[in-house]
């Protein structure tokens, strides 16, 4: 079936309320290539589909204008708001800043290089509407970055346990659930991961992937590789420790305080029993010693540090 047939199907499904409870978020840094076409296809999307959601674009602190000719494209489009970064802050603070922008009750994630077609919009609102809470993309066609983002993605499902196959495309969400997790710079690779820890549904359809129309790609070189693995083993430690960091730490502690205690003995056996006196061993033992009682009183710390955490979020959630 093609898409816009798919497109027109979900379309139909969908309520009056649907078509209007949700925003389109489009982060954009140096897009300005990509505006014209960006613009005019998704309005013919909105016109096509009936759709009168908001669309809000987040100039990430260009420096090529990409905001002013949105402005100007735009022609008064009365669905379209053009919010500013003054500097580049990142695709997590621009999926933030749109959150905070509006009152509608689902976003639909959208990149500004047409890499996926606006007429995808009716099919994740129609699962939005089915009861799912999150629902991505699984890109389907040629891009450069297969490879990487492959193991990437088949390394966080084995790790995070994720019942989707790509973290990284197009979503849609509730946007409540913004509320519920805390996203540091560069996290919103692990939106879904943090989400679904939290008990949120995910559900995921096939998107087609498209050349890239102008522009190039922000996400290139070894470093983003870096920092993106760096990234996903600090959520590791947070899902798995942070509401139990007595397991990290004392655990740790205690087995180096064991350790510890059978060097000494191994220690008092040789001096006094074999009357070989050997001060490594010595130095050995308090190191062992200091150090397991520094981590199991930085468990103790973390536990509380925890359990306040906990605390501060029941109370936010209450206020909401």
């Amino acid at each position: 079936m093609e898409l816009s047939a798919r497109a027109r199907e979900a379309a139909v499904s969908l309520t009056a309320e649907a078509r209007h409870d949700f925003a389109v978020v489009i982060p954009a840094f140096n897009e300005a290539p990509v505006v014209p076409a960006l613009l005019s296809e998704l309005r013919a999307t909105f016109e096509r589909y009936e759709l009168s959601g908001e669309v809000l674009f987040v100039d990430d602190g260009s420096t090529d204008g990409t905001a002013d000719l949105v402005e100007k494209e735009a022609n008064a489009w009365p669905l379209l708001k053009v919010l500013r970064h003054p500097a580049n802050l990142g695709k997590t603070e621009a999926i933030i800043t749109a959150s905070r922008a509006t009152e509608r009750t689902y976003l639909v994630l959208f990149d500004a290089d047409l890499q996926h077609l606006p007429d995808q919009i009716p099919r994740f609102l129609e699962k939005l509407h089915a009861g799912w809470d999150i629902v991505t993309g699984r890109k389907i066609g040629f891009y450069d970055k297969r490879v990487v983002s492959s193991f990437y993605n088949a390394l966080s499902r084995r790790i995070f346990r994720v019942p989707v196959s790509d973290l990284n495309s197009m979503k849609a969400f509730r946007r409540d659930i913004l509320d519920e997790i805390s996203l540091r710079h560069d996290w919103h690779r692990f939106f879904v991961v943090l989400a679904h820890a939290r008990g949120y549904s995910v559900s995921e359809i096939d998107i087609e992937l498209h050349p890239r129309r102008a522009g190039t790609s922000k996400y290139t070189g070894l470093f983003r590789i870096a920092v993106g693995m760096i990234d996903l083993v600090s959520v590791w430690f947070l899902l798995l420790f942070s509401r139990k960091p007595l397991m990290l730490f004392g655990f740790t502690g205690m087995a180096l305080i064991a350790l510890g205690m059978i060097v000494g003995v191994v220690a008092f056996i040789l001096r006094f029993g074999m009357d070989l006196g050997f001060r490594p061993l010595l130095y050995l033992v308090i190191l062992l010693e200091t150090v397991g009682f520094l981590l199991f009183g930085f468990g103790l710390i973390a536990e509380m540090i925890a359990q306040l955490r906990e605390e501060v979020d029941s109370l936010r959630r209450g206020d909401r």
